[in-house]
């Protein structure tokens, strides 16, 4: 499975936690019309922690993308083009 980095405008709640508002993929704003699903992956090996959520996009289509707390970069899962959960 391979990933597109992406730039996305977050919001931190009150625990500091960042939850997505719009993203930038290939020169396109998408705005996140809602977050469908969200969980958290942990590797103890190489201590990673991977923020993930399932979003509805104003255009439509669904996205897997996840925030990497380690080193603080967004990306999104590549399955078709874009990386829209749409064209599973």
């Amino acid at each position: 499975m391979s990933y597109e980095n992406i730039k996305v405008i977050a919001h931190s709640g009150y625990r500091g936690d960042e939850s997505p508002r719009a993203f930038f993929m290939r020169g396109e704003r998408i705005a996140v019309v809602e977050i469908l699903d969200m969980w958290i992956e942990e590797d103890v090996s190489d201590k990673t922690r991977r923020r993930f959520f399932i979003v509805k996009g104003n255009d439509k289509h669904k996205y897997k993308i996840y925030n990497d707390e380690k080193t603080l970069e967004w990306f999104c899962e590549m399955k078709g083009s874009p990386c829209s959960l749409n064209k599973f």
